[in-house]
């Protein structure tokens, strides 16, 4: 790292990440948390694929930061820490959901997120240097009530989709979306109200 952006700061790149403030993911406790993610997300993979619910379910569980009842996440699900991603009940998740959670993901209650959604926190400086010294941060992504977010949608950081909306498939949603209303492109743009 060619600069000491960290002069005078004394909490751990870890801490300076839960806060949304630059960090390097050089921390051993973000190391740590990300390896736990990955090796759940594989035993649920793998629970689901010998159908054992229940295992699955409980495995699910202990990955995220919280499931809603009867919630259900189609695997390969792909998350960054899983601790930092919330889905509400009766919230259905088809595959291939990449959910990068290094800043809160919430997805409200009774959602259909479709196959190869991202839901994407990061953030990287546009400048070229503090990029280079592998600079980061990230914001929250929030999912209101009965969302449904078609197929391929990608959802940038700090993003919230208001109850109700409708996201066409393939759209990249680089702004707020209002409740009641379907959005669809890229950038998505509001095209009427529901």
């Amino acid at each position: 790292m060619s600069t000491d952006y960290f002069a005078g700061d004394p909490r751990t790149n870890h801490e300076r990440m839960l806060a949304g403030d630059l960090y390097i993911a050089d921390d051993p406790e973000i190391e740590r948390r990300a390896r736990r993610a990955v090796r759940l997300v594989d035993a649920y993979h793998r629970a689901t694929v010998d159908e054992e619910p229940e295992r699955a379910r409980a495995i699910l569980t202990e990955l995220l930061g919280s499931l809603g009842e009867d919630a259900f996440v189609k695997p390969p699900l792909f998350v960054d820490y899983g601790e930092h991603l919330h889905i509400g009940a009766r919230t259905f998740v088809n595959a291939n959901l990449t959910a990068l959670d290094v800043a809160p993901i919430t997805i409200g209650a009774d959602c259909q997120i479709g196959p190869n959604v991202q839901l994407l926190t990061p953030l990287h400086p546009i400048e070229a240097q503090p990029r280079r010294d592998k600079l980061e941060a990230a914001k929250p992504i929030t999912i209101g009530d009965n969302v449904w977010l078609g197929g391929g949608v990608i959802v940038c950081p700090g993003v919230t989709i208001g109850d109700n909306s409708v996201v066409g498939a393939g759209a990249v949603v680089t702004r707020d979306v209002p409740a009641n209303v379907v959005a669809v492109g890229n950038p998505a743009r509001v095209i009427r109200g529901i």
